[in-house]
């Protein structure tokens, strides 16, 4: 009872309250207060039927001998009691027989009939001994009682003036009004109360059945527009897997009902895994996303490919290592083994240790393509990333099969020198990030093509993912959601982002 009297509790049941009382004396108002006596009138048809080329793409109809009006018009006009009130024929004030006129601007009467009463004795007040007759632009209308929701119809056929020209009724009521009726009242039975009372009512009793609803049943809100339920697993890049996991996280948070695992073994090995099990699937493609540095290796035609984020990468080495920038060349030649010690670059005299990523990682690939002008790195002649395997080998080099693992190495190791993602790279300790042609490996460059390290993060897909699946509502939050804002807090640059956009373009 405690937890549930408290000031926001109480503050919504007093305005339940309140809307409840304001129903209630609007319902009475609309009940008990007398409304005057008001005929209202509204156009229900204005329509060509002549045969005026003019009238090019309207629907036409032959009126045979009377083919000649070619700009004649149909409408069909309502007169009704919409007050709440009964009117008699006394009622209607005018001095002449008729009770009321219609005209019909810029248009010439040629024919009426009265095509609906919701009474049959109301006929009998359209013979001419009633004032029934037209002239002109004029209708001269009887003086028809009317009970309160009685109406009759008036089918006029026009010539002159086109469609839509202004139509008026007129003519006067004892304490009442002759008025166009702006109400949706339905033909047969119009509504008991007015509109802005049925608005007021219908408001007001909503906005107490939604308190109570708060207040008296709490139960579990249904997720937000747009998620999804059930299982979906990502795979691949380790370099890009800190930004998924921590997207994943968020996605299951916002939609309750789903599990969303990340695995990373690599670029190439998640592309290869997500191929050989949507191959094998017999229900459809699997709810599994790879995610690559770079594009896919050729050869999987069926994955449907996505860029998601521009990447900056980063070489690093170990703190101690004194060297804050290196050339293009440099680094080619240290890692094409023309440089074995870092005393050849005015370093210390410690061996340069090439502590690199396995054969399934689409970072390496990207350093490969990007900084060492497509040339493979050394061999692997290293188990303990310290000491050759061999006296003959060269070089020293091992290879790690994550981004985690080359980090944790570099920054055990003086003289190690390996390369990750950005934002992984400047948040490890123990080690720095090396300029390359003297620009900085950071945020700013991304968007820049002067900074040769950066790359496309893609997305990929058995087929296209089925709409509405956890699959494609997950790429969709990544994408074009909040995991925009998880993909900025982690240096990447959104693809579809208006700085990313033209640079995802490839």
């Amino acid at each position: 009872m405690g937890d549930w009297l408290n000031a926001q509790n109480i503050i919504a049941v007093l305005t339940a309250l309140l809307g409840l009382v304001v129903s209630i004396g609007t319902i009475w108002y609309e009940r008990r207060v007398p409304h005057r006596r008001r005929i209202g009138y509204r156009v229900q048809m204005d329509t060509p039927i002549g045969d005026d080329n003019r009238n090019q793409g309207q629907v036409s109809v032959r009126l045979g001998r009377f083919n000649d009006m070619f700009d004649a018009t149909l409408v069909l006009l309502r007169i009704e009691n919409d007050g709440a009130e009964s009117i008699a024929g006394t009622d209607y004030t005018g001095r002449d027989v008729h009770g009321l006129t219609a005209a019909f601007t810029d248009r010439v009467v040629e024919g009426v009939a009265v095509t609906q009463s919701d009474a049959e004795h109301l006929m009998d007040h359209f013979a001419p001994a009633g004032g029934m007759r037209f002239d002109g632009n004029t209708i001269y209308l009887p003086r028809v009682p009317l009970n309160h929701g009685q109406h009759y119809k008036l089918l006029v056929l026009l010539t002159g003036g086109g469609v839509g020209s202004g139509i008026r009724v007129t003519g006067g009521i004892r304490d009442g009004v002759v008025e166009p009726n702006r109400s949706i009242t339905v033909d047969d039975k119009p509504p008991l109360f007015s509109r802005p009372a049925r608005l007021i009512t219908f408001l007001l009793s909503l906005f107490l059945v939604t308190l109570a609803g708060i207040i008296l049943m709490p139960r579990d809100l249904p997720p937000p527009i747009g998620c999804a339920s059930g299982e979906l697993a990502l795979t691949g890049s380790t370099a890009f897997a800190p930004v998924v996991r921590e997207a994943a996280k968020r996605y299951e948070s916002n939609c309750p009902g789903t599990k969303i695992t990340m695995d990373a073994h690599g670029s190439e090995k998640g592309v290869r895994t997500l191929a050989e099990l949507g191959s094998e699937s017999k229900n459809g493609p699997p709810a599994l996303v790879a995610f690559s540095d770079g594009r896919k290796p050729d050869g999987y035609p069926q994955l449907q490919e996505e860029p998601v984020a521009v990447s900056a990468y980063a070489l690093v080495v170990h703190d101690q290592l004194p060297i804050k920038t290196l050339t293009i060349d440099e680094i080619r030649k240290i890692y094409h083994g023309d440089f074995l010690n870092w005393k050849e670059l005015n370093g210390p005299d410690l061996p340069i240790l090439l502590i690199s990523r396995d054969a399934s990682s689409g970072t390496r690939d990207l350093f490969r393509r990007h900084i060492l002008d497509g040339i493979s790195e050394p061999a692997f002649t290293s188990l303990d990333c310290k000491n050759k395997n061999s006296p003959q080998d060269k070089v020293i080099r091992c290879e790690l099969d994550s981004t985690e693992a080359v980090l944790k190495t570099v920054a055990a190791l003086p003289g190690a020198i390996g390369y990750s993602e950005l934002q992984a790279a400047t948040a490890f300790p123990g080690l720095h990030t090396l300029r390359i042609d003297s620009q900085a490996p950071s945020a700013k460059p991304v968007g820049n093509s002067s900074y040769p390290f950066v790359e496309i993060e893609y997305a990929y897909t058995y087929g296209p993912s089925p709409a509405g699946s956890l699959t494609s509502s997950f790429l969709n939050y990544l994408m074009r959601g909040s995991g925009q804002d998880v993909m900025g807090a982690f240096g990447q640059l959104p693809c579809y982002s208006p700085e990313g956009f033209s640079k995802c373009q490839k």
